[in-house]
């Protein structure tokens, strides 16, 4: 049974996630704002400041760090560096004091030919990882279908062709499509098998996790 503690425990992924770990028998301690819950054990505090929950990640062995702008886009810039970026920092400060033993952070696919400004915060979000020597699993999803997320299967033509295309094939496959209970489930493999040192999940892992050491 792992102790897990979990940030964004109230989002698109959080919600899930949280339910799959507690079903599975593990200890979930969310992270939730004010007037929020969850299931399980919740504590009551703010992402940007790790004053407010650091003390309950210190009684945990992982730490998945899934708070981000809703519905990202490139006119969100400034979001991305006063909430993403904070809210990272937060997390990773907590991490260190509490010396976890894996950090899970949901990052984004990259090199990628949009969306710039939010891959470069997630960027230097793994930046700080490899430099704080924490164990850590790199998330990197393009884009999570899923309920009210269906928009981009009209791209799937457009994915067909580029696989086909030489000069479109890799970048095709590493901005691939992904859906929610595949993210759940590599989550959920990631917090059950920590590793050592830096892992990362592009989109053919986080759909098939069992399929790299």
């Amino acid at each position: 049974m792992a102790k897990v503690f979990v940030t964004g425990a109230t989002g698109y992924l959080g919600v899930p996630l949280v339910a799959e770990l507690l079903q599975r028998g593990h200890d979930v301690t969310s992270l939730v704002r004010a007037g929020r819950s969850a299931p399980g054990n919740y504590v009551t505090g703010n992402a940007l400041d790790p004053a407010t929950f650091a003390s309950h990640v210190a009684q945990c062995d992982t730490l998945v760090h899934l708070v981000g702008t809703p519905k990202p886009a490139p006119w969100k810039a400034k979001q991305f560096q006063d909430v993403d970026l904070k809210a990272f920092e937060s997390s990773l400060a907590a991490a260190l004091e509490a010396k976890v033993r894996h950090f899970v952070f949901l990052s984004v696919a990259h090199p990628a030919p949009v969306m710039r400004a939010y891959i470069a915060v997630r960027q230097e979000c793994e930046r700080r990882i490899r430099t704080s020597g924490l164990n850590a699993t790199f998330m990197r999803p393009w884009y999570v279908l899923g309920p009210n997320h269906w928009w981009p299967l009209m791209l799937t033509p457009f994915y067909n062709l580029a696989a086909h295309v030489p000069a479109w094939r890799d970048t095709a496959a590493r901005v691939g499509l992904v859906r929610r209970q595949e993210m759940i489930n590599a989550l959920v493999w990631a917090v059950e098998n920590p590793g050592m040192g830096i892992r990362i999940f592009n989109v053919e892992r986080i759909r098939n996790p069992h399929s790299v050491p």
